[in-house]
């Protein structure tokens, strides 16, 4: 199962890990990417993301093409758009292999690749 989702829904680690949970998983690894209270010395108070008409597809695209990379079972990536408050997450990724070493890889690449693109 591969999942990608754009959302003004709140998202979390947690529930994405549930998500990918596989009985023939040894690892699950997640990431979340939280809103913080500052930035370049800077006080945050919130975040307020715009959703680009493509988004969806994007991160569709990216996060197929990273899991056809690796030996994952299953994989689940969110972005949250919209206001977002201090302290709850605007992206997250749950991604689920027999092996730690293609989870952490496969998380570790959508997170960069997402990012980035």
């Amino acid at each position: 199962m591969i999942t990608a989702q754009v959302t003004d829904s709140a998202i979390s680690a947690e529930a994405l890990a549930a998500q990918v949970k596989s009985y023939a998983a040894g690892a699950v690894v997640t990431f979340s990417g939280d809103v913080r209270n500052h930035d370049q010395g800077k006080a945050v108070t919130s975040l307020n993301y715009e959703v680009h008409p493509s988004a969806q597809s994007v991160i569709q695209k990216i996060t197929n093409e990273v899991c056809a990379k690796h030996e994952v079972i299953n994989v689940a990536v969110a972005h949250r758009y919209g206001a977002i408050p201090i302290g709850e997450s605007a992206f997250v990724v749950a991604v689920a292999a027999a092996h730690r070493g293609a989870a952490f890889a496969a998380c570790n690449e959508l997170v960069d690749r997402v990012k980035a693109e």
